[in-house]
């Protein structure tokens, strides 16, 4: 099938890949002249395991290509995909844009029935608005070519986001029920076989259902992961082990294991802005969200935690101190800095007077270009940015890690006791155990596991 992709970010680029390496004819459209030139150089403008290879082979062989020609790419595909960015407005509302600026230049340029795909993260009623868009450009120009706008949203883990693509747990389709509907509905059926042989994978719905499916999914994980964080901080109040509360209610099958891990925060390009859109949306409607305003509180809240218990170990005025940073990334095996609970951290450190030394796997360069807008010259003066891990820990007070890195989860610790200044560990992501760190000599804080030995 001839497929177009209208943006080669996250989303897009993962779509447009996976879908050439099924043997589809693939142009991905960006308006970056910068990007595209990267792309069709060989590189890729971001890090997601296994996506190099699939891009590099299908580039080869001639089902992927990359431009900014949109004429091109309006008339190349039957199946045009809008895979742009929907940045949080200043209201925390979606910033649609982008999407309706893609819409426009479909509609602009198309001749011949499309099937106009929605697989940005947008609002309940943006297919509409979509459809709205390009027919007026139709009618603009007096050409009666039809379309039909369908709401497929991604469920993409970064750092798992080949994989979940290639092998998905459930993909949702939300057509329209009229003459144009159903047409789209074969097309997007054809498109999916493949990942329907073993067993049915896909969710149809109504156009709206399909959109709000997408924000539910994001806005519940979110709401798992702020309610074990509120747990976990009480649990370093009571006494109580959150790891293994974790694992008591784990086991309960209504509840399950997935998002129950305590830490410093979430992050990333999707949990904070969409819980931020769903609940705008309700404000909309009159309505309001009170779990997610505190959800997304309780996030704000628990990026400062880490921060909290240095501040309470060594006193509110951290100058002189140096402390190693594991970690930068919101999350493992990902570049992406955005929202990140290293950046609050840093600046809270930064802001009571300490210098940080900090490593990341992967996000070193993202790193270095998002603190270069976060903080000043004489602020970046203080951090530094290790060649390793071990290289970050030489005379800190104290070793701080706020990424969950698998290259993190087993050093040796008897170097990292005589790299640092004394043996302490501030563990964001509850990497050791505390009985194990006590045995080894290390004075350590964990995110709801103050106390767990007992006689």
């Amino acid at each position: 099938m001839k497929i177009t992709i209208v943006g080669t970010g996250y989303v897009g680029l993962v779509t447009g890949a996976c879908l050439a390496e099924l043997g589809n004819d693939v142009f991905c459209l960006d308006v970056d002249v910068n990007k595209i030139a990267l792309l069709n150089s060989g590189g890729i403008p971001i890090h997601e395991p296994g996506l190099e290879e699939i891009v590099a082979r299908n580039r080869a062989s001639g089902r992927l290509q990359f431009s900014t020609d949109v004429v091109a790419s309006v008339a190349h595909g039957s199946m045009q995909f809008i895979a742009v960015g929907t940045p949080p407005d200043e209201d925390g509302s979606a910033d649609l844009q982008y999407v309706l600026a893609a819409a426009e230049n479909i509609g602009r340029h198309m001749s011949e029935f499309k099937v106009i795909i929605d697989k940005s993260t947008v609002p309940v009623g943006t297919a509409e608005r979509v459809a709205a868009v390009v027919q007026g450009a139709l009618d603009a120009r007096g050409d009666g070519a039809s379309f039909s706008v369908v709401s497929n949203p991604e469920f993409l883990k970064e750092g798992a986001a080949v994989e979940d693509f290639m092998r998905p747990d459930r993909i949702v389709i939300g057509c329209d029920s009229n003459h144009h509907g159903e047409r789209a509905r074969a097309l997007m059926k054809k498109l999916y076989t493949p990942f329907n042989r073993n067993r049915e994978r896909t969710f149809w719905m109504d156009v709206r259902s399909a959109e709000f499916t997408k924000y539910a999914a994001n806005a519940m994980l979110a709401t798992r992961i702020s309610f074990m964080n509120e747990l976990a901080n009480l649990a370093d109040r009571v006494g109580v082990d959150i790891e293994a509360v974790r694992h008591g209610i784990g086991s309960d099958p209504r509840i399950g294991h997935s998002f129950l891990y305590a830490g410093a925060g979430y992050g990333g390009s999707c949990f904070p802005k969409d819980v931020q859109a769903l609940e705008r949306t309700a404000r909309q409607y009159d309505q309001e969200l009170l779990i997610l305003r505190a959800v997304e509180a309780v996030n704000a809240k628990q990026k400062l935690v880490l921060s909290q218990k240095v501040l309470a170990r060594f006193g509110q005025d951290l100058t002189g101190r140096r402390f190693a940073v594991w970690g930068l990334a919101f999350k493992p095996n990902t570049d992406d800095m955005r929202e990140a609970p290293a950046r609050v951290l840093l600046r809270e450190l930064l802001d009571h007077g300490a210098s940080v030394v900090v490593y990341d796997p992967i996000a070193m360069v993202e790193a270095k270009r998002v603190l270069a807008l976060d903080f000043s010259a004489l602020e970046l003066a203080r951090v530094r940015f290790a060649s390793s891990p071990m290289d970050a820990l030489q005379d800190a007070d104290a070793l701080i890690i706020i990424t969950e890195w698998k290259a993190f989860r087993s050093p040796d610790f008897e170097i990292i006791k005589a790299r640092l200044k004394a043996p302490i560990i501030f563990d964001g992501r509850n990497l050791f155990e505390p009985n194990v760190m006590a045995e080894a000599g290390i004075e350590y804080h964990g995110i709801g596991r103050s106390v767990l030995t007992r006689t």
